[in-house]
């Protein structure tokens, strides 16, 4: 038997030390939560996801009484891009989250792990790490790759 462990890399930064294209990125998902429909939950979450083409595409959760028919934001997001701009890969993206209270939350949120594993497939078609920011009100989790906030993910990368 061996046993070992798994470690992520996470650098916690404010808004103002970001870079430019970051705090872009940050921007657009955080005005994606107000296109959020979340009717059931009340918990309105965007995702940004910038290309190699300088594109950025949104997403926002869409509910459904019929839960599984509704989906998260950054499927929304990354199935969009897919779709929209087949020859972009991914470069970065950006996730936040608006309570059921309205406001920002204050804690950073991570994607739930089906949009995990999405994000992964397109990780792995980019090529290279994709940057995840994890953006809460005054602070922001920079994780160095998708595939680092699912270590065991279901791939050839």
């Amino acid at each position: 038997m061996k046993e070992f462990n798994i470690t992520v890399p996470v650098v916690e930064l404010s808004y103002d030390e970001l870079t430019a294209e970051e705090r872009r990125l940050v921007d657009e998902a955080r005005g994606a939560t107000h296109r959020s429909y979340a009717p059931y939950s009340h918990f309105h979450v965007g995702a940004a996801i910038l290309l190699s083409n300088g594109e950025v595409v949104t997403g926002a959760n869409q509910e459904n009484a019929a839960f599984t028919v509704g989906t998260c934001a950054e499927r929304s997001a990354c199935f969009y891009a897919g779709a929209r701009h087949p020859e972009a890969r991914f470069v970065e993206i950006a996730v936040a989250a608006r309570g059921t209270d309205g406001k920002e939350v204050s804690d950073p949120v991570a994607p739930c792990g089906a949009c995990r594993q999405a994000l992964v497939e397109y990780e792995v078609l980019a090529g290279h790490d994709v940057p995840l920011l994890l953006v809460g009100k005054d602070r922001i989790f920079r994780l160095p790759s998708v595939r680092s906030s699912l270590p065991l993910a279901f791939s050839e990368f």
